[in-house]
């Protein structure tokens, strides 16, 4: 298990982050095509309200189940480190107290969206037609968040241990079951927005007893053992501040989608809604890349940070962000070139497409920005410093998108909220690199 680890202080930069990115981005891309297939299903076979349905329940089912993503992040940080320096015991207990984190808070969360269902939906958007058709897929999506929180947990630790094929499966396991079972029960089981909603529930069911599996028998080195269970106030504490940035990230993102479904309903009713779905799932498969660099990228800094091999650190980072921006340039590219080819993939709507390719092409304008502000959260969040990760995780949505979605709308209506997006990924950036810049000296 050592002798794994030790690779990442070792080995070539270049050699780890294609080893670790590599798999990292091909389960992001599967699990984005899980939500693009879902979502022309339902496009197809339930209509332009279902997309806006989904595009309501999106965000809240994120939210609750990025507990176990925010913990999975903050234990992995504290794991890739002890390995670095040598401490596996704080590694193993950091493990036993993220599972008691996870599984607490989320059920504690699950029984709290049981609870206000209705009036949580309304908040997010989901008024008029869309409300009862929301409902019904939420409280089914609700019984899945647990089992998707543990998978998210799992996933970061797995990615930790040094084993990123493992990690992959982890996403590729409920994207394949949810293509599978989305044509048997919105199509042959005639269910609509219901059997998309099981469809999804049971996919995550399935990652959670792989990545179970995987800790259970496989080569995980983080078995169940009773010892590494009891409660650490000192770990979980340091697990809570760092994995607070993903959670403050997520958070930020569902009082984005809280702001712009309800503008989007305002400036363009249902319509708008089904836009921002079309646009929102593209720009999940779109950036697969360049996310599966920046999850590829945190257990080499982490490691190498916690070993001080500064320079390996600082090459790291620098290989990292030359790598994404050349990805989010052709991205960028394609995007413009085949937006019209893109969004006719989802829907048949004539009238949803020519509002929609516009959009798109508007929303996606500063691509080519993404990488700063992306390696720049996960570097800090790697080495345990956690108010700049902070600062950074929330400076896209929290400092520029929120407000700007609130302003543009008023000056230039439903055109203003597609030209929010690359503003404020402009401004991240910046912010961004100023960070990176005065912490390495390396950009």
């Amino acid at each position: 298990m050592q002798n794994k680890n030790d690779l990442f202080g070792q080995a070539p930069i270049g050699n780890l982050l294609l080893k670790q990115a590599l798999p990292a981005a091909v389960g992001i891309l599967v699990l984005s095509i899980y939500g693009i297939v879902d979502t022309i299903f339902v496009g197809r076979y339930v209509g332009a309200l279902g997309i806006a349905t989904i595009t309501v329940v999106l965000p809240i089912s994120f939210l609750i189940s990025s507990i176990g993503m925010s913990i999975g992040v903050g234990g992995a940080s504290i794991i890739s480190r002890s390995f670095g320096d040598g401490n596996n015991e704080k590694a193993y207990n950091t493990f036993g107290n993220q599972i008691g984190m996870t599984l607490t808070l989320a059920l504690l969360f699950v029984g709290i969206g049981y609870v206000f269902a209705e009036d949580i939906l309304k908040l997010f958007g989901g008024k008029g037609d869309v409300l009862q058709p929301a409902k019904d897929y939420f409280t089914i999506i609700l019984i899945g968040i647990p089992f998707m929180a543990w998978a998210m947990m799992g996933n970061n630790v797995i990615r930790a241990e040094g084993y990123p094929r493992v990690a992959m499966y982890t996403l590729i396991v409920p994207a394949v079951f949810n293509i599978i079972l989305d044509p048997i029960f919105i199509i042959w089981f005639d269910m609509g927005l219901k059997g998309a909603a099981w469809a999804t529930t049971i996919s995550y069911m399935a990652s959670a007893i792989y990545s179970l599996w995987f800790f259970i028998i496989g080569k995980s080195s983080m078995k169940m053992r009773v010892e590494w269970f009891k409660p650490n106030l000192k770990i979980s504490t340091e697990i809570a501040s760092l994995g607070a940035v993903t959670l403050a990230r997520q958070g930020t993102v569902s009082l984005l989608a809280i702001v712009l479904n309800n503008e989007l309903f305002k400036y363009g009713g249902e319509q708008g809604l089904s836009t921002y779905g079309v646009i929102n799932r593209v720009m999940m498969f779109a950036i697969f890349p360049v996310l599966g660099i920046t999850q590829g990228f945190v257990p080499i800094a982490g490691y190498n940070h916690g070993a001080k091999l500064r320079n390996r650190v600082q090459e790291s980072i620098k290989l990292a962000i030359k790598s994404s921006t050349l990805v989010a340039l052709l991205i960028f590219i394609l995007i413009l070139t085949f937006a019209g080819a893109i969004v006719s993939v989802f829907t048949e709507d004539q009238n949803l497409i020519n509002v929609s390719v516009p959009a798109m092409r508007k929303s996606f304008l500063a691509t080519p920005l993404l990488a700063f502000s992306l390696i720049g959260s996960a570097y800090f969040q790697a080495i345990g410093k956690a108010k700049p990760a902070l600062l950074l995780a929330l400076s896209k949505q929290g400092i520029f998108l929120i407000p700007l979605v609130m302003i543009m709308p008023a000056l230039f209506g439903l055109e203003g909220i597609w030209y929010a997006f690359p503003l404020a990924d402009t401004g991240a950036a910046i912010i961004s690199y100023y960070f990176l810049r005065k912490e390495t000296k390396t950009l």
